[in-house]
């Protein structure tokens, strides 16, 4: 019983473990950024926006910076806050 217990803890952490990789991961930011910048073009061609294609870049641009301050920020705050 106990060790059914240790065990299934176990796998629970692996998995814990294995969904901060992905949010964290290079390929997590790389496929959100082409998705994001493939419907933003999509919108604006659809809507005769001038150059759509290059102006789309922006909003991708905008995620990725977000991800790059997003740790620090989070940190920052992490350590202002009283433990539970």
């Amino acid at each position: 019983m106990v060790e059914e217990r240790i065990a299934s803890i176990e796998e629970r952490n692996v998995r814990v473990q294995m969904d901060k990789a992905w949010e964290t991961s290079i390929t997590r930011r790389a496929v959100i950024s082409v998705m994001t910048y493939l419907t933003v073009g999509i919108f604006m061609t659809v809507n005769n926006f001038l150059h759509p294609w290059v102006t789309a870049i922006v909003p991708v641009f905008g995620y990725l910076l977000s991800t790059l301050s997003l740790p620090w920020i989070k940190q920052y705050w992490l350590s202002r806050q009283k433990p539970l």
